[in-house]
């Protein structure tokens, strides 16, 4: 009976001094501004609010292509080493085809030499490397003419070997992409390539030219106005669409399925995110403690900013639709104050049961002596 008391007391103690002893994790934010509290200088406290909704689209700066990009028009193809040259002269089928007309196409093509020639029957050797198609055609023409009476010339590039732009990261199909005589955009050459689903960033796609980087964000072409479609690439590119394994938000507490989630766009609100997650867990979750941590990872340099969203009335998720999340942010539903309760009990029923029976058994024990 005495033990019993006490086990008693011990839980009318825990219960005097409220949750402050609960197991589990929840976020303390009374001693945030306070002054002279180490929270104050280290942690901001900022409710999420259409007002605060509305400063930050005054402030939004959305994403743009650099005018140094834009200003770049692909010029007329010029032929270079390696690229392989179909040269058709009408009406001399032995110019045309040496190999036999029963021979595929691409043995009667004519490879670019590494200095920039091609060897052509009665002219001999001649520079192609960084003609136009237009100008190599007529200086065949002009120098035939002296053994073929009013020469028909038509010239074709076969294979296009001596341009090309590199793709590499998150992307299905990487490597070296020809630059031909149809100019290459950005654009194409990402759907060329083709994106791995749900494992790129697409708003971190890095164009390399000429020793300079540039970042373009693939899901502005999902806005009026985009310009990325003008941006065109040129010998010597390289594309990498990065993974999107390092830039994550963690949705942590009280909601269906706590995860990590990929960021994969630019823009992701924070209704999208608790969404994904199955939502607030509605037996358990305190709707008044939704919270943004934002800064985490620069703690020790800079105070973080913890975002405060009143979600006890789903009305609520119409503002948190609108606020965007960052890559690193951690989303957290703190436990309403009887789920802290609750989970306390369930710890200390099992230690007070061990008391108790521990207990009976000395009582019993005592009884058996004295007998």
């Amino acid at each position: 009976m005495m033990i019993r008391s006490l086990s008693l007391a011990v839980l009318a103690g825990f219960a005097l001094q409220g949750c402050m002893f609960a197991p589990g994790q929840y976020l303390d934010t009374s001693a945030i501004g306070q002054e002279g509290s180490p929270e104050s200088s280290r942690v901001e406290l900022i409710p999420i609010t259409p007002k605060l909704i509305a400063q930050n689209a005054a402030t939004y700066v959305s994403s743009s292509v650099p005018a140094e990009l834009l200003a770049f028009k692909p010029a007329a193809y010029r032929i270079g080493a390696n690229d392989v040259l179909y040269i058709t002269v009408w009406d001399h089928p032995e110019l045309t085809a040496p190999s036999g007309a029963q021979q595929q196409i691409d043995a009667n093509g004519r490879l670019v030499r590494p200095d920039g020639t091609i060897f052509y029957p009665y002219i001999g050797q001649v520079d192609a490397a960084g003609k136009t198609i237009e100008e190599l055609r007529s200086t065949i023409a002009e120098r035939l003419k002296q053994y073929v009476d009013s020469p028909q010339i038509d010239l074709s590039v076969l294979r296009f070997a001596s341009q090309k732009a590199v793709l590499a990261g998150a992307v299905l199909k990487a490597g070296p992409m020809p630059i031909t005589t149809s100019p290459l955009s950005v654009v194409e050459a990402i759907g060329a390539a083709g994106i791995e689903p749900g494992n790129a960033d697409l708003s971190g796609l890095t164009l390399t030219r000429d020793g300079r980087e540039f970042v373009l964000d693939i899901d502005s072409l999902n806005t009026s106005g985009s310009q990325l479609q003008n941006v065109f690439l040129k010998d010597g590119d390289q594309l990498y669409l990065p993974y999107n394994d390092r830039k994550k938000i963690y949705v942590m507490g009280e909601v269906l399925m706590p995860q990590a989630i990929r960021f994969k766009t630019k823009n992701m609100n924070l209704a999208d995110v608790v969404g994904s997650v199955g939502g607030l867990n509605q037996t358990t979750s305190n709707g008044n403690a939704l919270y943004v941590i934002r800064g985490a990872d620069n703690f020790e340099t800079e105070p973080a900013k913890v975002y405060q969203l009143d979600a006890e009335s789903p009305v609520a998720f119409a503002v948190a639709s609108h606020f965007q999340l960052k890559p690193q942010d951690i989303v957290y539903v703190g436990p309403a104050q009887v789920t802290r309760w609750n989970r306390l009990i369930s710890q200390l029923l099992p230690s007070a049961t061990i008391l108790g029976t521990g207990a009976a058994a000395g009582n019993n024990l005592s009884e058996a002596n004295s007998r």
